[in-house]
């Protein structure tokens, strides 16, 4: 199957679903979103695997387990090629059209540790520092959970205190309405991304991980 764009039907589902986040919604145009959404992200993601792997493609339904929110739905949807614990690249269509990215979007106790302390090393961090302002001058944005306050053994006047507060570390693309979005155009322009994107997930991957002493 090849990949074409999403088609305007993808973003408008996800605009009326917005609205009426309900099962007898989903129901009525279920096909919409096979058709418009997931099919058209499943050709994505197989044109994207040769050169970066298979990629998951997230289920619409949320796990309202443990949220106050009971809304049975997402309201976008995302795939997401992993490379290391919680640490790869992702895609997402959304009715704010389409955005790219990549990073780790959690990293707790001993993995959190092993990113703080390569951010404080003399070496890594300033590689991490040139990667990110990279980015930033093509036009990514860095985001991710932070800390209001400095983490416990770093002074607040480190000269990398702002990503040692990163309790995550993701950098998007926002495409947005861009009219390639509905072509097969956007396919390149992904993968365009997703390269860009390649030095900070490898970045990740081979310092946010534990050392492990042999």
């Amino acid at each position: 199957m090849s990949f074409d764009g999403f088609p305007a039907a993808a973003l408008d589902f996800y605009d009326d679903l917005e609205v009426d986040n309900t099962r007898s919604y989903w129901e009525k145009h279920k096909q919409v979103y096979a058709d418009a959404v997931r099919a058209p992200m499943t050709a994505l993601c197989a044109a994207l695997e040769p050169e970066f792997g298979t990629a998951k493609i997230f289920r619409p339904h949320r796990d309202v387990r443990f949220s106050k929110d009971k809304t049975p739905y997402k309201t976008h949807q995302g795939a997401f090629v992993a490379v290391g614990p919680a640490t790869g690249f992702y895609v997402e269509v959304s009715p704010r059209g389409v955005r790219t990215g990549a990073g780790f979007y959690e990293a707790a106790g001993p993995r959190l540790a092993a990113f703080r302390s390569a951010v404080a090393h003399d070496t890594y961090g300033p590689q991490l520092e040139k990667v990110l302002t990279s980015l930033q001058r093509k036009g990514f944005e860095v985001g991710g959970d932070r800390l209001k306050t400095s983490p416990r053994g770093y002074d607040a006047d480190h000269p990398r205190i702002e990503l040692l507060r990163h309790r995550s570390l993701v950098v998007g693309h926002q495409l947005g309405f861009e009219p390639v979005i509905h072509t097969p155009g956007l396919l390149d322009l992904v993968r365009k991304d997703w390269r860009a994107l390649r030095p900070l997930v490898a970045w990740v991957a081979e310092h946010a991980e534990p050392r492990v002493e042999r």
